[in-house]
């Protein structure tokens, strides 16, 4: 949609600044939004396209990409990349290993806690059928 064509566009036209009152009195950051709007609102499209071209050409989006796919880049000296992919294979086994004591433990702790809850149930039990002495 072009700003030709758009019933509310940025400039300070009677619509505009009635939301703009309307998005400070309802909630501060509203009206907030709308006043940016005004004032840039014909420069956003260009503003992103901006930043978009320069996170195109930022050093750090091949780095993100890399985290995000959890690939790692060769470095070129095949001793140290050998060492690394053997080292982050025993870590990952290593983990592993980890998260599975930590799933017997958690079973071990639920099995106390059954043990706990059925001893004090059988203590209710015994409790209620022990037949009520008169002290009357």
């Amino acid at each position: 949609m072009t700003t030709a064509n758009c019933s509310i566009r940025p400039g300070w036209t009677p619509i505009t600044i009635g939301l703009m009152v309307l998005g400070f009195v309802a909630f501060w950051p509203l009206g907030l939004a709308m006043l940016a709007y005004i004032l840039w609102g014909d420069r956003f499209h260009g503003m992103m396209r901006d930043a978009r071209d320069q996170w195109d050409t930022s050093p750090l989006k091949g780095a993100m990409n890399q985290m995000n796919t959890g690939a790692y880049a060769r470095t070129g000296n095949v001793a140290f990349d050998d060492y690394r992919e053997a080292e982050l294979k025993r870590l990952e086994e290593e983990r592993a290993k980890l998260d599975r004591m930590r799933d017997e433990f958690d079973n071990f702790l639920k099995d106390l806690r059954r043990a706990k809850d059925q001893e004090e149930f059988d203590r209710f039990m015994s409790a209620r059928n022990r037949p009520a002495t008169d002290t009357l």
